[in-house]
Order: structure tokens, then sequence, then C-alpha cells
């Protein structure tokens, strides 16, 4: 799944106008690589999903 970020702040970790892969999905959440080259889990709402 592929997905862009839509958060309500902004933060070092995404930008804006970047698709991200999601490397799996874990209790709800996505798990993606950040800008900050970790991988952390996030919650889906401050996502778009732009590919299924």
């Amino acid at each position: 799944m592929k997905v862009r970020y839509i958060g309500l702040r902004d933060t070092l970790a995404f930008d804006r106008e970047k698709v991200y892969d999601v490397i799996s999905v874990e209790r709800g959440w996505y798990r993606i690589m950040t800008e900050l080259d970790e991988d952390y889990l996030f919650p889906p709402e401050a996502f778009e999903i732009v590919e299924g």
C-alpha cells in the first residue's frame, strides 16, 4: 500500500508531497520508513491511501 502524510502538524519525519510505502499493518497502525531512515508505527488517520 502507498500513502501520503496528511497529519495536522509538520514533522521532519515526513514530506507532505512524498508517497510512502507501508511496510506492514500492525494492530491497525501503519509501519512506515520515515525521512529519518527509521521505521515506526503511525496511526492511519495521519495518511491518505494513494494506492491500495
